[in-house]
């Protein structure tokens, strides 16, 4: 009877694992968009992972393309962490107050109480100048939501009124309320309320505060103030979650502004053989939030007091039995940008680099590339830098039927060949992909009326991948 039991287990799973590849990505992949079940891009920014029984939970803002304002916080699940199934809109605008119309909603973090059991979900709530800032929170006995909106989070009768804000539970089910500058707060047994500040503002800055823990010693990461424009994030360690905290330095390479993202969230993914820590970030793209802005999620490599991401990995895999993470091998037919297949419309620039990578580029907003092809997926590679723009892409079945698109953002602060899209898998067949420029780029200017963003509207390619 066992064995019976063992054999229904292990054929279950294979298939589960079957179905997850051969529906979706089989990999994690940083800074390209995600599609959920409905082929719609995946808005969940400024987000946390909840584990709950087999299954993972992600918590994060939606956004829109047209303004800044609350849009409201959206749920995905998922089993193996590469794609992720639209569940709800767990909380939504509200009809007034707080968290109304044309209020400000970010950084949502959900933790379970040990002692309610209930799913306890918090934001930073604001005005859209950014001048009623307080942390707020939400219940819910259901994790997927809905989650009912309670107001602020109060610490000695008052709102702590502050902007970045985070969350971290600890191994003994403490609570605690994590905020820019590195101020934290501990919260009650039942998590809607605080009832201790137990550390100090440790710096000026220090925004999207994230926190873990390894081997009993605190780890706190921060980044640079710069609106939406990414830096190079830093981290604290401690032995103590009271501190003293010490200055540890950058976690990615000097001038890779923590490969092109802002910290949110860092996941622990406990095995029989490792515990994995994945740093997940946010690649912001200003005012396209909702169709172009990315996720950059990486493995971190923690040794001691040394927390850091050494290299960047487009595509990383887990055994989420064993925790160990792996590089998949690339199995692609790759295109270079200079092959006959592509197809180039409008003025092209093809030039050579210094290391001798190929790139073509155009600012024509009438420029265009495509490339019919015969598989299942497809996705091409940029020379990200300071002056692109904007590029949508469409792929078109043989009768012409859109099967997918997206607007991509080929700008980055700091210039790095990578993937910038990659498309769901298809069912195998042959496509045509066209890549448009729009004429558009990412662009701002914030509150000290500093500008940001890019400075020309180019798009870019270095190669295709068809699988």
């Amino acid at each position: 009877m066992k064995k019976a039991v063992f054999w229904i287990v292990f054929f279950t799973n294979i298939m589960i694992s079957s179905a997850q590849k051969s529906g979706g990505m089989d990999a994690v992949y940083s800074g390209i968009p995600w599609f959920d079940q409905n082929g719609n891009i995946v808005s969940a920014h400024g987000a946390c992972i909840v584990k709950e029984k087999e299954t993972f939970y992600l918590f994060g803002e939606a956004h829109s393309d047209d303004s800044n304002a609350f849009a409201g916080f959206n749920c995905y699940s998922s089993r193996y962490l590469y794609n992720w199934k639209f569940e709800s809109v767990a909380l939504p605008v509200q009809k007034e107050g707080k968290l109304g119309p044309n209020r400000v909603g970010e950084r949502v973090k959900v933790m379970k109480c040990p002692k309610t059991a209930e799913y306890v979900m918090y934001m930073h709530a604001d005005s859209l100048t950014y001048k009623d800032q307080f942390v707020g929170y939400a219940v819910s006995k259901n994790i997927e939501g809905p989650y009912t909106f309670k107001g602020p989070l109060l610490f000695e009768g008052k709102p702590i009124k502050k902007w970045d804000m985070g969350t971290f539970q600890d191994d003994d089910g403490l609570g605690y309320i994590l905020i820019h500058g590195g101020e934290i707060y501990k919260l009650s047994d039942d998590y809607k309320s605080v009832t201790e500040k137990v550390n100090e503002s440790m710096t000026t800055g220090f925004e999207s505060p994230t926190m873990l823990k390894k081997d009993k010693l605190y780890y706190f990461i921060g980044s640079h103030l710069t609106s939406w424009e990414r830096n190079d994030n830093y981290y604290y360690t401690s032995n103590s979650i009271k501190g003293p905290w010490e200055s540890r330095g950058l976690i990615a390479p000097e001038g890779t502004l923590t490969w092109n993202s802002q910290s949110t969230f860092v996941l622990p993914v406990k095995g029989t053989k490792t515990t994995s820590y994945i740093f997940m970030g946010d690649r912001w793209s200003f005012p396209k939030q909702a169709s172009s802005a990315t996720y950059v999620w990486q493995p971190l490599t923690i040794s001691g007091t040394s927390l850091k991401i050494p290299e960047y990995q487009e595509s990383w895999q887990i055994d989420l039995q064993t925790g160990i993470v792996s590089v998949p091998k690339n199995a692609d037919k790759i295109l270079k940008n200079t092959d006959s297949k592509i197809k180039y419309s409008g003025n092209w620039n093809h030039v050579v680099k210094e290391n001798r990578m190929s790139e073509s580029k155009s600012d024509d907003k009438n420029a265009s590339f495509s490339v019919q092809f015969k598989g299942q997926q497809i996705g091409f590679s940029s020379l990200v830098g300071s002056e692109n723009g904007y590029a949508k892409v469409v792929i078109t079945d043989e009768k012409g039927k859109n099967v997918n698109s997206a607007i991509v953002d080929m700008y980055s602060k700091s210039a790095m060949e990578t993937t910038v899209y990659k498309s769901p898998v298809l069912k195998k067949d042959t496509y045509m992909l066209t890549v448009y420029g729009t004429g558009e780029r990412p662009n701002w200017s914030d509150k000290r009326k500093s500008n940001y963003g890019s400075t020309g509207n180019y798009i870019s390619i270095t190669q295709i991948a068809i699988r």
